[in-house]
């Protein structure tokens, strides 16, 4: 029962089936992402014409307001009638980070944005698809994003060195942020429910203690369940707003 001593040993990648290639659990968490988001289509459109109902269900009211928040969000962020057609990247980013790390709150599952791979790969693809809308659409004029208008030579020298180090470490400040918060969160969650399993292994008074931390569990995992949300949402603004740099040049 080591784990119950080592809060971090939740985020230990280890082979589930091996015949030639390991498939890890964190493969089958992102497969189980896949398939979900999959399925979870199918069961909210209508069987034969696969389109939303007229009348819509729970379901379909919660896809419906989230689909609102996203487009509210990207026609404020992103200036200019070129904004809308990213809208489909952003909703896809928001929905995929948010069902990731509501997946890693299932007890025994495991939480695929607590990984500095993951969300690093995730932050570099966008900013790499970025910069190729910027360049695309810019031409030369993308290296206006390092030299406002109107500098002095003197102080170019030295704000073109610190925009360029900003600049570039914007992948690597969303992929830190999404996996601290998440890495942190379910660390302190497992620290608090194994005293409580130590505690419970007592006897008279230190028994009746795990009430304690249990108590604490509850308000904890549903601060938890809203980190994991607005993470997703933070995340989705940011992208939005790298979008609106690279498409404006602000």
């Amino acid at each position: 029962m080591s784990f119950l001593y080592s809060p971090l040993e939740q985020f230990e990648i280890f082979p589930i089936f091996s015949f030639g290639i390991s498939l890890t659990n964190q493969f089958l968490n992102l497969s189980f992402l896949v398939f979900g988001i999959t399925f979870g289509y199918f069961f909210l459109v209508q069987p034969k014409t696969y389109s939303l109902y007229i009348i819509p269900h729970n379901w379909q009211l919660v896809l419906e307001n989230i689909y609102l928040l996203v487009l509210k969000m990207v026609s404020t962020n992103i200036k200019g009638p070129k904004g809308e057609r990213f809208f489909p990247l952003v909703f896809s980013i928001f929905f995929t980070v948010s069902t990731m790390n509501l997946i890693g709150l299932i007890p025994y599952s495991f939480t695929v944005t607590s990984h500095l791979v993951i969300t690093l790969t995730l932050s570099l693809s966008i900013f790499i698809g970025m910069n190729i809308i910027a360049v695309k659409t810019h031409q030369l004029k993308v290296f206006s994003l390092f030299l406002p208008a109107g500098t002095s030579l003197g102080l170019a020298f030295l704000l073109v060195p610190v925009e360029l180090i900003s600049y570039f470490f914007k992948p690597l400040s969303l992929a830190i942020r999404l996996f601290c918060n998440m890495m942190a969160g379910h660390t302190l969650l497992k620290v608090f429910a194994g005293f409580a399993w130590s505690l419970s292994s007592g006897s008279g008074i230190v028994m009746l203690l795990q009430i304690i931390p249990l108590l604490i569990l509850v308000p904890l995992y549903g601060l938890e369940l809203g980190v994991a949300l607005i993470q997703a949402f933070v995340f989705s603004l940011l992208t939005c707003i790298y979008l609106n740099d690279a498409v404006n040049l602000h």
